[in-house]
């Protein structure tokens, strides 16, 4: 690159983050200016996921240009070969192969999440408005229930997979959903008094006492909690493994970068939609005549349109792998799609090598307390939340016509905070963003559990403002649900993601699979463990929940501390990156500048547009000796 008095502009390719819709991921931005007074000067935009010039395309064209004001680098990529020799038919300007496979997966995505939310709402409601039981089950349920019947599936999927073809596997896995869903509703839920063995659960409970509630509530309401842990397991099975590997399986990274994020938009919009239709079949009770069950009525209706919604998916999934599959195989076998690269080994670890790996990194340390910190904290306050909701709403109805108006308040919230989030990023950095979720939780936190404490204390003002201090609790625990997940899905796990990308490989790769092995499950099963062992201990839940919120507070305070600690070095290393990047992309400063004997050193510093900038300037010291 010969350096010229012009400006010398260079343009990156873009993405997209796949875990947030509104944070724009761009390789490096690099603008190199000479003056023949101030040197060089290179400006790099302060974005996600930098990536080393020589992977952004075969070959790089520069053109001079004159210096502009510019708020951000620009680096242009042209590829070495020819143009497409059949112009593709388009539609909008998007190609028709592209429409007929990202309009269809849009779809069957809106229609499993919005599935998945009726599923999620309707499974606390059972568990927790169930005879002889309540939110101190939901603990014991996650630990000992729903996480060996998703090991047991992890195994009976690795082994089908090496059986059966892929469309037959993806009917294999969702069709016993749908079966069992609608069977519930239809068969199990009026039987429920046949089936639920409750004579046997009441002997028990008196031998072992209240302590015992949570796993004796297991039993005595079985057919409920083998409905929670199906619902549960929707999620992780049938959006996580069955769509996405689809869509992966079909999709170019042009076309992800493109059009995932929008995928996670038209997620927000199917929870709003879900929770209106939870309201309006949680609200039939009130048209119908006494005796009649209600709660009954809303399941058949709940569990019809989920049984439909999901004959949809299986009917998508059956035309696409009629009619766009072999379009995508024909593209594919043309190089049309990209070459196929091979896929790297991901390095696993043991639990053992997990956990000496991340004794040694502070940098993956303060990382991995990110993630359990939010696991446990979310935990902590989500079940004596629950708890207090079936307090004020006994009946199965008013809880679930609740938790209805909750899901579209929160779709509603996570989609403005994905929009917002861009900004966010953009104005004030990875660690301000970083800090939102933890201060969130800590705000609502101690307000939701004062209301729950010292509810007496603060029964006069809560009637100043016309709720009780139950309901006043209920609200502020659902505010700070919403508030938090909302959060979490547009800040902290992109902000988790960024974090890995000034690293080097072999940490980045041993890092992710530390954290992989040890702290995603700790996080989830620590806050559960916790709850079981203070339930155990004192009684109930209730009893146990100022000691909650003292653990709430020291785990929120440790998050606060690891976030700050691992900003400083996050900061550092992406410094430390650029500057790398910027040193190897510009010519040197002897090279640019005038033949005078000065010497000139490298400074970096945050320019009036947000981004840092790193330039060549006149080394001062040096200068005034020599003039000495």
């Amino acid at each position: 690159m010969a350096a010229t008095n012009n400006t010398i502009r260079i343009q990156g390719t873009g993405a997209r983050s796949m875990s947030s819709p509104a944070c724009r991921v761009r390789s490096p931005t690099i603008v190199a200016r000479r003056t023949p007074l101030t040197g060089v000067s290179c400006s790099l935009g302060l974005q996600p996921q930098l990536k080393p010039l020589q992977a952004i395309a075969p070959s790089l064209s520069v053109r001079p240009n004159r210096v502009k004001k510019l708020k951000s680098c620009k680096v242009m990529a042209t590829a070495a070969a020819g143009s497409d020799p059949e112009e593709e038919k388009k539609i909008m300007g998007v190609p028709l192969l592209t429409l007929q496979k990202v309009a269809p997966l849009g779809l069957m995505f809106f229609c499993i999440l919005f599935n998945y939310t009726i599923l999620r709402d309707t499974k606390d409601v059972l568990v927790v408005t169930a005879p002889g039981s309540g939110a101190e089950v939901i603990p014991f349920l996650k630990t000992w229930v729903n996480l060996p019947m998703a090991i047991g599936f992890m195994i009976g999927y690795a082994k089908l997979v090496n059986v059966l073809a892929a469309e037959t596997l993806f009917y294999v896995c969702i069709v016993p959903f749908l079966v069992f869903f609608a069977s519930f509703a239809f068969i199990l839920y009026p039987c429920r008094d046949i089936l639920h063995p409750t004579a046997l659960a009441d002997r028990i409970l008196a031998s072992l006492g209240e302590r015992a509630m949570g796993p004796v509530s297991i039993l005595r309401n079985w057919t409920y909690c083998l409905f929670y842990v199906m619902a549960e397991l929707w999620g992780s099975v049938v959006v996580s493994v069955l769509f996405w590997g689809f869509a992966n399986q079909i999709t170019s990274v042009d076309e992800a970068k493109q059009f995932y994020p929008l995928f996670g938009l038209g997620a927000n919009v199917a929870l709003i939609f879900s929770g209106r239709t939870v309201k309006v079949f949680s609200e039939i009770r009130g048209n119908l005549p006494p005796g009649v069950d209600g709660w009954g009525l809303s399941l058949k209706g709940m569990m019809s349109i989920v049984a439909g919604f999901g004959l949809g998916i299986v009917a998508i999934y059956y035309w696409m792998n009629r009619v766009v599959v072999p379009k995508v195989e024909e593209a594919r076998a043309a190089g049309k799609m990209g070459p196929v690269k091979a896929k790297k080994k991901k390095e696993k670890l043991t639990v053992a090598q997990s956990m000496s790996f991340l004794a040694k990194s502070p940098y993956i340390r303060d990382l991995a307390c990110l993630v359990v910190a939010y696991g446990i904290c979310i935990n902590l306050v989500e079940v004596t939340w629950k708890g207090k909701i079936k307090a004020q709403f006994p009946d199965p109805n008013q809880y679930s016509a609740f938790m209805g108006d909750f899901s579209t308040c929160t779709g509603i919230v996570t989609f403005l905070m994905m929009l917002a989030s861009r900004v966010i990023f953009k104005k004030y950095g990875w660690g301000v963003a970083a800090l939102i979720t933890p201060t969130v939780l800590l705000v609502t936190g101690f307000m939701f559990f004062s209301l729950v404490i010292f509810s007496n204390t603060l029964a006069p003002l809560t009637a100043a403002i016309g709720f009780t201090p139950l309901m006043a609790a209920v609200l502020v625990g659902a505010a700070q649900n919403i508030f938090s997940k909302s959060s979490k899905y547009s800040l902290f796990d992109p902000c988790k993601e960024m974090a890995y990308i000034p690293l080097d490989d072999e940490t980045k790769q041993k890092g992710k699979a530390a954290i992989d092995v040890v702290c995603n499950p700790l996080g989830k099963s620590g806050g559960a463990l916790i709850q079981q062992f203070l339930i155990v201990g004192f009684g109930s839940l209730s009893s146990s929940t100022p000691y909650l919120a003292a653990i709430l507070l020291v785990f929120v305070l440790v998050w606060i501390n690891a976030a700050n600690s691992l900003n400083k070095q996050f900061t550092q290393l992406t410094v430390a990156d650029l500057k790398e990047k910027i040193v190897a992309a510009v010519p040197t400063p002897e090279q640019n500048a005038p033949n005078d004997g000065r010497k000139y050193k490298f400074v970096s510093v945050m320019n009036a547009d947000g981004f840092l900038e790193g330039k060549y300037v006149l080394d001062e010291d040096t200068d005034t000796s020599a003039t000495a």
